[in-house]
C-alpha cells in the first residue's frame, strides 16, 4: 500500500512539472511540442480552446482507446497520469497568469525541454504511463508489431508539421530543438542513478587481484578465460561491476599488485541483480 501511496505521489509530481513548462514557457513563447500537449496547441491556436481542456479531451479518448484494446490492467496503469495531467494544466496555466512571461525563446526552448524531459523520466522511472499520445503506439504495437518507438517519432512529426502551419518558422526550428533536449534528457533521466562501471583486469597475478577487489572493495568478480593474440597464452580475465567512486580504488588496487596490468573501463547503462538492485549476500 506504501508503494502504491509513493507512485501515486511521484506520478502526480511528475505531470505538474510537466505542467508547469508548459504553462511557463512553452505556451507563452509560442513553442511546438510533440505528444498529446502539441495537438492540444494546435487547437488552442487554431481554434482558441483552452489547451488544458482539449488536453482533458485527447487524454480520455485515447484512455477509453487503450482500455477497450488493451485491457483493464493497462487501463489502470495509465488512469492517474491520463486524468491528472489536464487539472494540473489547468492549476499551471492559472499560476502562470500571475507572473510576467519569460521572453527570451531561446531560455524557454532550454528550459521547457530541461524540465519535460526532466518530469516525463520521473513518471517513466515509476513504471507508470503518461497516457496520451503513448497510448496509439501501444495499440499499433499490439496489432502490427510496429516497434513503439518508431511509432512515436510518426506521431511526433505529423503534430510538429500540423503546428508549423501557424507557427513561425524561425519558431517550428526552436520547437524541433525543444522536442530533441527534452528527448536527451528523458534519456538521461531513465539511467540517471543507474550507470555503473565494468571493469576487466587482464594480469599474471589474477587470484591477488580478484581476492583484492572481492575484500577491500566488497564487489564481485567473474573470471572468464581467454588466449593472448601474440603469444598465444592462456589468461584469466577479471571482470567487476563498481560504482563510479569505487573505480579509483580498484584501479589502484590493481596497479598496487601488478603495476603492469591491463586494465579496461567501460560505463554501463544499468545494473540489475545482488549487490546492486538486490542486497548483497554473504557466504
Amino acid at each position: 500500500m506504501k508503494q502504491i501511496i509513493k507512485t501515486a505521489l511521484i506520478v502526480i509530481l511528475g505531470n505538474f512539472t510537466y505542467a508547469l513548462a508548459v504553462a511557463f514557457f512553452i505556451e507563452p513563447s509560442g513553442l511546438i511540442t510533440g505528444g498529446g500537449t502539441g495537438l492540444a496547441l494546435f487547437f488552442h491556436h487554431m481554434f482558441g480552446f483552452k489547451t488544458s481542456y482539449v488536453v482533458f479531451i485527447i487524454n480520455t479518448s485515447l484512455f477509453l482507446v487503450g482500455w477497450k484494446v488493451m485491457g483493464r490492467r493497462f487501463a489502470a496503469n495509465t488512469l492517474l497520469s491520463t486524468f491528472c495531467m489536464p487539472v494540473e494544466l489547468h492549476v499551471s496555466e492559472m499560476l502562470a497568469a500571475h507572473f510576467t512571461p519569460v521572453d527570451d525563446i531561446v531560455l524557454c526552448t532550454v528550459f521547457g525541454g530541461l524540465i519535460i524531459g526532466a518530469s516525463l523520466g520521473i513518471v517513466i522511472r515509476t513504471g507508470a504511463s503518461t497516457g496520451g499520445m503513448d497510448i496509439p503506439p501501444i495499440v499499433v504495437n499490439k496489432y502490427f508489431a510496429i516497434p513503439i518507438s518508431s511509432t512515436m517519432w510518426v506521431c511526433d512529426i505529423c503534430i510538429l508539421i500540423l503546428q508549423a502551419i501557424f507557427t513561425d518558422k524561425n519558431l517550428v526550428l526552436y520547437g524541433i530543438i525543444l522536442v530533441i533536449i527534452y528527448t536527451m534528457t528523458l534519456d538521461r533521466m531513465l539511467i540517471l542513478g543507474k550507470a555503473k562501471t565494468q571493469i576487466k583486469v587482464i594480469s599474471k597475478k589474477s587470484e591477488e587481484i580478484r581476492r583484492a577487489i572481492m575484500q577491500d572493495v566488497d564487489r564481485g568478480v567473474t573470471v572468464m578465460y581467454g588466449r593472448t593474440g601474440y603469444l598465444g597464452k592462456e589468461t584469466e580475465i577479471n571482470l567487476s561491476i563498481v560504482s563510479t567512486r569505487e573505480l579509483a580504488i580498484a584501479e589502484r588496487l590493481v596497479h598496487q599488485i601488478d603495476p603492469e596490468a591491463f586494465i579496461i573501463v567501460s560505463r554501463v547503462s544499468e545494473v540489475k541483480g545482488r549487490g546492486f538492485t538486490e542486497k548483497k549476500k554473504y557466504l
